[in-house]
Order: structure tokens, then sequence, then C-alpha cells
């Protein structure tokens, strides 16, 4: 008998012996085994398809992690800057109508009517004003600045100066901090002219 797994078939110009259809299974299950085998005893490999290695994750992690933090601390710097800024906002609202006031004050002790309990109570006002941060500007002699000065009228040349300064203040100027809340009102003289 002839052996049915092995037939050969002469082919034209093929020099190889043909092999039946079930050894060729057979042949390639048992190299599918071997190759499953030599696979997982190679372990596993890595390849450029897996995407980044663990030390490119770590590094991409802390950029992550940095940027994470500059973003909350540029947002805790805003937070907090806007939080003195409404302070002062508030500050502001509630101390200008004072300024009021603090003028009728000014008046009252120029003419010597601030006597008594009233002077007391004026004393007080001025002091928790100016420990709220509002501080009196404006003094006769004051170089005239446009920033925190307003001129209500120019009342001609002063020898006496070399700038254009301030010679009568109407009405003290207020500031908060450096915001100025209300410009002093003066009458200015300019240096005699040449």
């Amino acid at each position: 008998m002839t052996d049915q797994t092995e037939v050969e078939v002469p082919l034209e110009g093929a020099s190889a012996p043909a092999v039946a259809p079930e050894v060729q299974q057979e042949d390639a299950e048992a190299d599918s085994q071997e190759g499953s085998q030599a696979s997982s005893e190679q372990g596993p490999e890595e390849s450029e398809d897996d995407g980044p290695s663990a030390d490119e994750q770590l590094l991409e992690m802390t950029a992550d992690l940095q940027r994470l933090q500059a973003e909350f601390l540029n947002y805790k710097r805003r937070v907090d800057r806007d939080r003195a800024l409404i302070a002062e906002n508030a500050t502001y609202k509630v101390l200008q109508p004072i300024i009021e006031v603090l003028d009728t004050i000014d008046r009252a002790r120029e003419h010597g009517e601030l006597d008594g309990g009233f002077k007391a109570v004026a004393e007080q006002l001025e002091r928790i004003v100016t420990g709220l941060g509002l501080t009196k500007f404006g003094a006769p002699g004051d170089v005239f600045d446009p920033t925190i000065h307003e001129a209500l009228s120019h009342i001609g040349e002063d020898p006496d100066v070399e700038v254009t300064t301030a010679k009568v203040v109407a009405k003290a100027g207020y500031k908060i901090n450096d915001r100025v809340v209300r410009a002093a009102q003066v009458l200015v003289v300019d240096p005699v002219s040449a």
C-alpha cells in the first residue's frame, strides 16, 4: 500500500514534491502553534505602534502638571487682585459721599463753630475715614498738578512763584491710596512772565 499522506506528483517546471492538502493543513497548524509558543517565550515586545514609552508619558504628564500649577497660580493672583479691587471700590463708594460732610466740618472749624460734643464727633469721624485710607491733600503753595488739582480760576501772576501754583484752596482733595476721590479745587497763579 502506498502512503496517503505523501503523494508525489511531478509538476511541470517544479522540482519540489507536491504535498496532500491534509498534510498542508497539519503543517500550518503546527507552524502556528510553534509561532505562538515562540512569541510567548520572547515576552511582550514594544513596537512603535504601541504608543509613547513610559519616560515620554512621564515627561508629558509632568509638563501637564506644571501647566496646571501655573494656571492655578495665575487664577489665584487674579482672584486676589480682584478681591482687593472690589474692596477698594467699596471703600471708595462709601467714603465718596462722606467727603461733603468733611467739607462742612472744615468750614465749621474755619469759622470757630466746631466746639463741644460736635467737635468730638467730627474728630472721631476724621479718624475713622483716615483709618479707612482716605487722605486729605491740597494746601496753598502746592505746585499745580492737573492730575490732582482742579483749577477753578486763574488769578494772575505772582512774583513769589516760579511755576504755576495753587494760591487758594477752595476745597481740599481726597485720595484713597493713590486713587483720587476728588481733586483739590484751587485758584492758581502763574510766575511773572519775562
